[in-house]
């Protein structure tokens, strides 16, 4: 038996003050309403992400720019974060889930219709400020999935819904892959071209303003309880400690910083992957445009199997540190074998080998968020993933400027080279990150403190 003494200083380490937290815990029917809102102003503002570069050649030709100025529209959401990530961390610190999606919709939306209202040929610089402003509505969305699932969700199915949120992200870019190239064909009339281009914007720009108005109605900061002891003991402990002391703590955190390298590296290539995937398949297969959408397609649509299944696995197993290993060496096997098979002659290969790349690379993204919770933990869900998701920003940045270079100088097999190289680098920094899962100990260690605990559902007690 442990001696109350040691018991007392081990939980003493996970939590300012256990004896703080609350008793009751619940989670509410309504956080699955809440999810479903945050999967489509995802969704919607990554399909904006990706609209631009999917039909490169195709804008190239309508706004009379280079192919860079093209990739420009998608790096653009790389930038905005780069430049605003920590002020909207601070702010997602302190003004809560309501006010993040609120201000998210409000410039999504906006975006959206700056776009649809300047579609001319000489109006190219109306289509960067209307991405721009969609870059900044993804800085509040990208940190919220892993807050949304602590805050809303119990501590038996936190991971499932912090995967769900990422699979709202995914389903817009593979929608973002899929639409543009049916809607807007490589027609050699631009005036008809000029029109698809309208009808293609005017549709998200409507679909934003319906998102927009269910979040305004419908969209709630936090339930009435907390819905788990780590939860309530986590939300004591934000109130206390400042920002700056929780940035700092991140910052000396060495297996987090393992982790942000980690999870950069591989995140950063497949937002290169995708922004160049145009260009890339055009190279071998011209004229192929609606199949390299669906080729995208492919990509996403199993990597969000993937993300659902690794939030399954991580619920049940809790064995991080073991996933997010075994699934980048598959990421890198995968990677080498879609570099090396490009060239085949035979575009269905492409569908197969970017099917399996999709399937592992994006399952990186909810492990990594609930890896980050876990070793970071009491601090906020927010700030982790902010903090991780501004490493990716920095390798997209990077990867997506070399590999286009590489492209242009020497074609796509050196540009998916160096993401192999990159991919392999993640792979070997996952190795050495210690798996210290302060989460899941704090539900253990003050469920044992405050016995009888009562964890109830909205099934079994009504609001």
């Amino acid at each position: 038996m442990e001696e109350p003494e040691a018991r007392e200083n081990r939980i003493a380490t996970i939590t300012p003050d256990p004896a703080d937290a609350v008793s009751e815990t619940r989670v509410y029917r309504r956080r699955w309403g809440i999810l479903a809102l945050f999967c489509l102003h995802s969704m919607s503002n990554s399909f904006q992400w990706i609209e631009f570069s999917i039909l490169n050649d195709v804008f190239t030709r309508f706004y009379h720019v280079q192919t860079s100025d093209i990739d420009w529209l998608s790096m653009t959401y790389m930038f905005t974060y780069l430049i605003l990530f920590v002020p909207v961390t601070w702010i997602l610190s302190h003004r809560g889930l309501r006010f993040m999606a609120l201000v998210a919709n409000i410039l999504n939306c906006l975006g959206a219709w700056v776009k649809a209202l300047g579609v001319r040929p000489d109006l190219f610089w109306v289509a960067v400020f209307g991405q721009t402003l969609c870059g900044v509505a993804q800085v509040f969305i990208l940190s919220m999935p892993p807050l949304i699932a602590a805050v809303w969700f119990g501590p038996t199915e936190v991971s499932t819904a912090c995967a769900i949120g990422v699979f709202g992200n995914q389903i817009g870019t593979a929608i973002g892959f899929l639409v543009p190239p049916l809607l807007v064909p490589n027609q050699s009339n631009d005036g008809s071209l000029a029109w698809d281009i309208r009808l293609l914007l005017f549709g998200i720009a409507g679909f934003n303003s319906i998102v927009l108005i269910l979040v305004i109605l419908f969209y709630e900061d936090k339930p009435p309880h907390p819905p788990s002891i780590a939860q309530a003991t986590a939300m004591d402990n934000s109130a206390r400690e400042s920002y700056k002391n929780c940035i700092s703590s991140l910052i000396h955190n060495k297996d987090f910083l393992l982790l942000a390298l980690c999870y950069g590296l591989s995140a950063g290539a497949y937002y290169s992957l995708a922004t160049l995937l145009n260009q890339t398949v055009l190279h071998y297969y011209p004229g192929e445009e609606v199949e390299t959408g669906w080729i995208g397609l492919t990509i996403v649509v199993t990597g969000v199997v993937s993300a659902l299944i690794a939030g399954f696995w991580l619920d049940k197993t809790h064995t991080y540190k073991m996933t997010i290993l075994v699934v980048n060496i598959l990421t890198f096997i995968t990677m080498v074998v879609y570099t090396f098979t490009m060239d085949l002659g035979h575009i269905w290969v492409i569908f197969i080998t970017a099917g399996i790349l999709g399937f592992f690379l994006t399952s990186c993204l909810p492990i990594g968020f609930e890896f980050a919770a876990e070793l970071t933990y009491p601090h906020s869900e927010g700030i982790s993933s902010g903090f991780l998701n501004g490493c990716v920003q920095v390798f997209a940045i990077a990867l997506t400027l070399s590999q286009g270079r590489l492209i242009t100088m020497f074609g796509p097999l050196a540009g998916n080279l160096l993401l192999c190289a990159v991919l392999l680098l993640g792979t070997i920094a996952s190795a050495f990150i210690k798996e210290d899962l302060k989460r899941q100990k704090a539900n253990i260690v003050i469920q044992e403190m405050q016995k009888p605990a009562i964890w109830k559902t909205e099934d079994s007690v009504s609001c």
